[in-house]
């Protein structure tokens, strides 16, 4: 009997390539398809993975795991990456990874393979998380075989190669950037974008629209959090109302799209060492990022808002490269869901022309204190013990002048 391999497989270039080359070396082939909610008819690439010779094609409907269980999740944590990046292809891969895992053990697969380069960071993210939920699995990494890697320099090789064997993709000599797309978004990167300094065209975006299509009107929501979490979200102009994690997320992908927002084009560190360019459409989490940033803010104390933006960078780092199964980002999501206790409300957001931005917020329970901050009462708070609080603070600061007699 052939041994049976588990391919992690998108109907790309690269996977389509690697299905047809694992069958030339012998392997029986079972193909798993995650749907995280990409824009991608299923039926169309299940059928072309059975023509290339796939035994099997499992298409695993994880679309509402993905929005529940790490979309979600990261908004409430607060992820970003870099300052920039919200991590969708991050968090796309441990789902994914789940996936396998339980095709693989439910057919009885010891081993899994994915198309993933060996310069980059999602070969990290499938073999982590696939040794963290099943340590005896083996993995069949075909960019670190050598053998590959002499036959296929790159993209190139494999458009000829899907070509000479009649593979149809998406991928052309004119437009040979990798895209990688999700329900939360999509990223595109190599071929003309490795030049850093080469401007993306406004053909590669698929989500959002360019600025001379933008709408000349905003669009007001009002998104509902309850302990971090979204829960709802309202259209102020129409009242229309959703309460479904995938629906919020669908109209938001589609008002922030047709606004432009979530654009970036960033050059990024790899966990691998790597400096690289990488062009992203996060519409819809863009929005809810900045929502919820704006209700932590007045909902947190503000020493633990630093603490918990220090957990949040590091939370970012664990995903990105690839540590979402394992002690330290277990460790850290209960620390960061522990934060979100108090912070629930509403805030209201104008969508328009590139911008995602909070004009009102109301919290259930918050920190804020309308008395205590006015200009037309004290409230409570007694002006002349700023004096003390000033000269206390401006002790060092005349130490310092009078020991150095300036500052740079």
């Amino acid at each position: 009997m052939k041994e049976k391999v588990l391919l992690a497989y998108s109907g790309g270039l690269d996977t389509s390539c690697i299905l047809l080359w694992l069958l030339e070396k012998g392997y029986e082939v079972v193909c798993l398809i995650a749907d995280v909610g990409q824009d991608e008819d299923f039926e169309v690439a299940r059928k072309k993975a059975l023509k290339i010779g796939a035994s099997e094609v499992v298409v695993a409907q994880v679309k509402q795991d993905f929005v529940v269980n790490y979309i979600y999740p990261a908004v409430s944590m607060g992820l970003l990456y870099e300052r920039r990046y919200l991590l969708g292809t991050s968090l796309a891969r441990p789902c994914i990874s789940a996936a396998l895992v339980e095709c693989a053990k439910a057919r009885g697969i010891k081993c899994i393979s994915h198309g993933a380069t060996g310069k980059g960071n999602d070969q990290v993210r499938f073999e982590l998380s696939a040794y963290a939920l099943y340590p005896e699995i083996q993995v069949i990494a075909p960019w670190r075989i050598v053998e590959f890697c002499e036959r296929f320099q790159g993209r190139e090789d494999l458009l000829a190669y899907a070509q000479a064997n009649g593979i149809a993709v998406e991928a052309t000599p004119k437009a040979p950037w990798s895209m990688d797309a999700n329900f939360m978004h999509i990223s595109y990167e190599s071929g003309i974008l490795e030049d850093p300094n080469v401007i993306a065209p406004e053909s590669l975006y698929k989500m959002t629209k360019g600025a001379a299509l933008w709408p000349d009107k905003p669009t007001i929501l009002e998104i509902e959090f309850i302990k971090g979490l979204p829960v709802s979200m309202t259209n102020a102009t129409d009242k229309t109302k959703s309460k479904d994690p995938v629906e919020i997320l669908e109209f938001l992908n589609r008002i922030g799209g047709d606004h432009g927002v979530g654009r970036i084009d960033i050059v990024e560190n790899r966990f691998v060492g790597l400096k690289s360019r990488g062009v992203y459409e996060t519409p819809g989490v863009k929005i809810l990022y900045e929502a919820h940033l704006d209700l932590e803010l007045v909902c947190l104390d503000r020493e633990v808002f630093r603490l918990k933006s220090y957990l949040s960078d590091r939370m970012a780092d664990f995903v990105y490269n690839g540590f979402w199964f394992s002690p330290e980002a277990s460790y850290s999501r209960k620390c960061l869901q522990e934060s979100q206790e108090n912070v629930s409300g509403t805030v209201t957001m104008e969508i328009f022309k590139g911008n995602a931005r909070p004009i009102a917020r109301r919290a259930v329970r918050g920190l804020y204190n309308e008395e205590l901050v006015s200009m037309n009462v004290h409230g409570g708070y007694t002006p002349a013990s700023a004096g003390g609080f000033i000269e206390i603070h401006s002790i060092r600061l005349k130490e310092f002048k009078k020991a150095f007699g300036t500052f740079k």
